[in-house]
């Protein structure tokens, strides 16, 4: 006769069996085919992973467009650069433009009409535009008229306005060719044609020879000089700067190149001595409290 214990351990036994008669069996996990070895002639090419299974990177054709990324339009999305677009759109085309015409180049013809509106009010306050209302109606609308870019320098396009500018100029300050060439794009070759025949004075770069700043000249003022005056000026000896500064101080005369700070002779600086301030004593007890402070010692009771 067993005991309780060996009868209790033959129960547990027991259970353990039967849960595991009533679990469906565990299927085996199917091994994947081997990969081909890829051919010569083949245009994959294989590429091992991480895991060891080899998997087939698929040759990209060089001609096929590639759509991940948005066509290169030229123009931003942004309302303030739409705007730096018209102005250099109306600036190329040198004449007024509808308003459909700038859309259709700022890409805002499929917008909503809030945003169209928007545009169209930079448009007219910018500076730089000039808006110019549609003659055939009474009452303008918020997309009528013509826009047309407005240069720093209006009504200089040839030879004859820019003298005629120049001659109106009340002060000797000059004209920059970065003004000019904002509405007049193409101004270098005239530019070049006017000094040559002594109309204009032009101040150019040293690197590249461009022209910088432009200023009126009279031609009856140009003299030409012969080239045998000019060969006899070369040959002429100047002096050398220290003697010109010798020659000039024996007749007391001060030379212009003479640097005043050489005159300077470093002496000792005589330190200041700081006057000591005396500062009178304050009083030690307050006056209304004197009688406190007298001495009754010597009267007895």
């Amino acid at each position: 006769m067993s005991s309780y214990l060996e009868r209790q351990r033959d129960a547990f036994s027991g259970g353990l069996a039967a849960m595991a008669a009533k679990m469906p069996a565990k299927r085996a996990a199917p091994t994947a085919p081997a990969s081909p070895s890829p051919s010569v002639a083949s245009t994959t090419s294989v590429v091992p992973t991480a895991g060891g299974t080899p998997t087939k990177k698929v040759k990209r054709d060089a001609g096929a467009a590639i759509y991940s990324q948005p066509e290169n339009t030229g123009v931003g999305t942004d309302i303030s650069t739409k705007i730096v677009y018209a102005v250099e759109y109306l600036k190329n085309n040198g004449k007024p433009l509808a308003l459909e015409t700038v859309f259709s180049h700022l890409n805002v013809n499929r917008e909503a009409e809030s945003v169209q509106r928007e545009v169209v009010s930079r448009l007219r306050n910018h500076p730089r535009i000039t808006w110019k209302p549609d003659p055939n109606l009474s009452e303008q609308a918020w997309n009528s008229g013509t826009y047309e870019h407005k240069p720093v320098i209006p009504s200089v396009k040839d030879k004859t306005s820019l003298l005629n500018y120049l001659q109106k100029l009340t002060d000797a300050r000059g004209v920059t060719v970065k003004d000019l060439k904002d509405g007049w794009p193409t101004c270098e070759d005239a530019l070049t044609e006017l000094e040559k025949e002594h109309k204009i004075l032009v101040v150019r770069t040293k690197k590249d020879n461009h022209p910088k700043m432009v200023w009126l000249d009279d031609a009856s003022l140009h003299h030409g000089v012969d080239d045998e005056f000019r060969a006899l000026w070369g040959k002429v000896n100047v002096p050398s700067i220290d003697d010109i500064v010798h020659k000039l101080s024996a007749v007391g005369q001060k030379p212009t190149s003479e640097d005043p700070r050489l005159k300077v002779v470093d002496a000792p600086k005589e330190k200041k001595q700081k006057k000591r301030i005396q500062r009178r004593p304050g009083k030690t007890t307050n006056a209304h409290m004197n009688h406190l402070l007298k001495d009754f010692s010597h009267m007895k009771r």
